[in-house]
């Protein structure tokens, strides 16, 4: 399964602190059967085994809806439980490296703040690049931010595939219209939602609006 504008319309990344009455799994398919277009599992605090079993899980459930099923960072993980790609960043090592180790079949996706670091990730084999932060964001609450002007720069440096992520949600998704980007990465505004199926069918139609579509 390769990379294309389409799947970063809406690029799902999961982080397990949203879980409550659903197991992440369950979430995962509420969001599938509401149109995420990608789907990044990124846990840094899991023990590798049951990483493994979950990643295997999810995995099943992106190939059932025909989803690209990215792993953040960890490439050993997503060749063991055969996931479509890996997502690293910046500090994650160099995707040249990466890259010879996945081959060529697999996926990889590059955070970048810059154009520099964007043409370098283009040198060195991404398939598309994660731009952000593009709003303020508890996730990473020490993120910088990157603006308008700078999205718009990177758009006309590279043709890859770009998705935007950082503080998105229903309220100010419409704001990247204009920007380049492909589409946008969510995490709290998909999993901490009351009804996750219904917010991404919303999500994904005012993704749709803002690239044109």
């Amino acid at each position: 399964m390769r990379c294309s504008k389409r799947r970063m319309l809406l690029y799902a990344v999961t982080d397990r602190a949203w879980t409550g009455k659903q197991t992440l799994c369950e979430q995962v398919e509420a969001a599938l059967r509401g149109g995420v277009t990608c789907l990044q599992l990124r846990e840094k605090e899991m023990e590798e085994e049951a990483f493994l079993r979950e990643a295997k899980e999810i995995g099943c459930l992106c190939r059932r809806y025909g989803v690209p099923f990215i792993v953040n960072d960890n490439v050993e993980a997503a060749a063991a439980c055969g996931a479509d790609g890996v997502h690293i960043g910046q500090e994650d090592g160099e995707a040249e490296e990466v890259r010879r180790r996945i081959g060529d079949k697999m996926i990889l996706g590059v955070s970048v703040h810059t154009v520099e670091e964007a043409l370098k990730a283009v040198r060195n084999g991404a398939d598309y690049l994660g731009l952000g932060s593009v709003f303020p964001t508890a996730t990473k609450p020490d993120a910088a931010r990157m603006s308008f002007e700078t999205l718009r720069a990177i758009r006309q440096a590279v043709e890859l595939p770009l998705v935007a992520i950082g503080g998105i949600c229903r309220e100010n998704l419409h704001e990247l219209a204009g920007s380049g980007v492909d589409g946008v990465a969510l995490v709290s505004a998909i999993f901490s939602a009351d009804g996750i199926e219904a917010a991404c069918r919303e999500l994904r139609a005012l993704s749709e609006r803002m690239v044109g579509r």
